[in-house]
C-alpha cells in the first residue's frame, strides 16, 4: 500500500502470462483437474436462445443489421465446442453488435470514401468512419478474445475449422454483394 493509502502495483488482471489449452494439457500428460458434473435432469432447451430485438432492428438507411446472424452464428459455433453455457450471452451480442457496426462503418466508406468536408471550414478532412471502423475492429477483436480464452481453455476434444471470427471479413464481402 503506498503512503497515501491506495493499492498500487502487484498482480494486475491479464497480466503473465497466458494458461495452457485444456487440450494441450490433457496432449503433455498434465493432470488437469476435470471436475464430473451430476447428471443433468433432462430439460427441453434450444439451439439458440431467442435473439434480442435491438440485434434485429432495422437501421436509419433501411438496411438490415446483421447482428443476429453473427450471434446465432457465435453461439452455434459454441454449443459444438460444448462451451454454450460458459459463455454468457451478453458477451455473444456484444461481439455480434460490435461486428455488425464494423460492416456498417466499412460500408460507409466504400460508399463515401475515406474524405469528407468540414462543416465549418469546409476543407478536406479524414471521413470520420475510418476512425470508427478502427475502434470497432479492435472492440470485435478485444470481445472475441475474451469468448476464444474460454472455449481454449475448456474445450477438452480438440477441434479444427473456422471460427466465427474467421468469418467476419466474409460476412463484409457478402454484404456488399447483397447477399
Amino acid at each position: 500500500m503506498a503512503k497515501d493509502g491506495t493499492r498500487r502495483g502487484g498482480a494486475r488482471a491479464g497480466a503473465g502470462r497466458k494458461p495452457k489449452a485444456l487440450t494441450d494439457k490433457i496432449n503433455e500428460g498434465i493432470s488437469a483437474t476435470i471436475i464430473e458434473l451430476p447428471e443433468t435432469p433432462t430439460m427441453e432447451g434450444v439451439d439458440v436462445p431467442p435473439v434480442k430485438d435491438y440485434l434485429k432492428t432495422k437501421q436509419k438507411s433501411g438496411k438490415d443489421l446483421c447482428a443476429a446472424e453473427v450471434f446465432e452464428e457465435t453461439w452455434k459455433w459454441l454449443k459444438a465446442r460444448g462451451c454454450d453455457r460458459l459463455v454468457s450471452t451478453q458477451l455473444v451480442e456484444q461481439y455480434a453488435m460490435s461486428v455488425s457496426r464494423w460492416i456498417q462503418c466499412e460500408e460507409c466508406i466504400s460508399e463515401y470514401g475515406f474524405l469528407a468536408k468540414h462543416p465549418t471550414t469546409g476543407n478536406a478532412i479524414a471521413s470520420p468512419y475510418v476512425a470508427m471502423s478502427q475502434q470497432y475492429m479492435k472492440q470485435v477483436n478485444q470481445v472475441w478474445y475474451q469468448i476464444y480464452q474460454i472455449v481454449k481453455e475448456n474445450c477438452s476434444v480438440e477441434w479444427k475449422g473456422a471460427t466465427p471470427q474467421d468469418d467476419v471479413m466474409e460476412r463484409l464481402l457478402r454484404t456488399r454483394n447483397g447477399s
